[in-house]
């Protein structure tokens, strides 16, 4: 496999990228980062060096994070069981403390850290700054899990339009200060679609929609969302995938242009999906932006 480039090469290689970058500079993209995706430090490293470069050919970059294993690290450091019901984490007053602490400490500061010492501009937030995600309880038998009911953009607005990539972790609050646990998908859904943004990129640790779960080369690379609805009540969108996929619906339904489900476990996925013609992953879109 070739790894060093000719300067003729490279000149190419971004000639290639150039109506991709204009189709993109001045645009708001969302990326929604987290879970698995984010354990191996040197491929996180890389993921935010792709991400100030998005910055610094005018992309306006949002970054949304969750945090789930280093949640679940320190809980059992501290004597506490994880639990889960339907793929969401219990989180009762304490657990809610340690999730603050996780997301809004500890993981977001060291994003913020890694953008800023690769030549980005980057504040960190959480959903409960400028009361950003308004929550209420989901469901009883969750505890403090929020469900979204109101957000305010204007926090992120404000960084955007001084040259700041927003990096915000996902926890809410309600109109009593109770905080809350909100979902990272369903967070970057509604604060995509608040922002009216060109792309939703959901950053997992799968290829994307497989049409057979065990082949990865069954992917699928673009659907409707009157396909999505199909694939669904076929079974081949099935399990874990349906929650993350109706997050991909709530945001074209609060008016994201499009979504991309891709696996964040590839180095450079993100620019190989704005920035080339192949793109990665999953693309889910309404049919009449075919």
């Amino acid at each position: 496999m070739q790894t060093e480039f000719s300067n003729a090469e490279r000149a190419e290689i971004l000639t290639q990228a150039l109506p991709y970058i204009k189709r993109y500079v001045g645009k708001i993209v969302v990326v929604k980062y987290g879970g698995n995706a984010m354990v191996n430090e040197a491929l996180k490293e890389q993921v935010m060096g792709d991400i100030v470069l998005l910055q610094l050919i005018g992309v306006k970059i949002v970054l949304v994070h969750g945090g789930g294993p280093e949640i679940s690290e320190l809980m059992e450091k501290l004597g506490k069981k994880p639990e889960f019901v339907d793929g969401l984490r219990v989180t009762d007053k304490e657990t809610v403390d340690i999730v603050q602490m996780v997301l809004s400490g500890k993981v977001n500061k060291t994003l913020v850290n890694l953008l800023e010492a690769r030549g980005g501009h980057a504040i960190g937030l959480s959903g409960m700054d400028g009361s950003m995600i308004t929550a209420k309880i989901r469901d009883p038998r969750l505890g403090y899990v929020g469900k979204v009911t109101d957000v305010n953009i204007k926090p992120v607005t404000d960084l955007l339009e001084k040259g700041y990539i927003p990096v915000i972790s996902t926890v809410g609050s309600d109109h009593d200060g109770n905080a809350y646990n909100i979902n990272g998908d369903t967070a970057a859904a509604f604060i995509a679609g608040a922002l009216g943004a060109e792309r939703l990129i959901m950053m997992t640790d799968i290829d994307g929609i497989l049409r057979d779960r065990n082949d990865p080369a069954s992917l699928i690379s673009e659907l409707t969302v009157e396909e999505v609805a199909e694939l669904t009540k076929s079974g081949v969108i099935s399990g874990g995938m349906i929650p993350k996929v109706e997050c991909c619906l709530e945001a074209l339904q609060e008016g994201v242009k499009n979504v991309v489900i891709l696996d964040g476990r590839v180095p450079h996925s993100i620019l190989m999906e704005l920035l080339t013609n192949e793109g990665a992953g999953t693309w889910i879109h309404a049919k009449e932006d075919a």
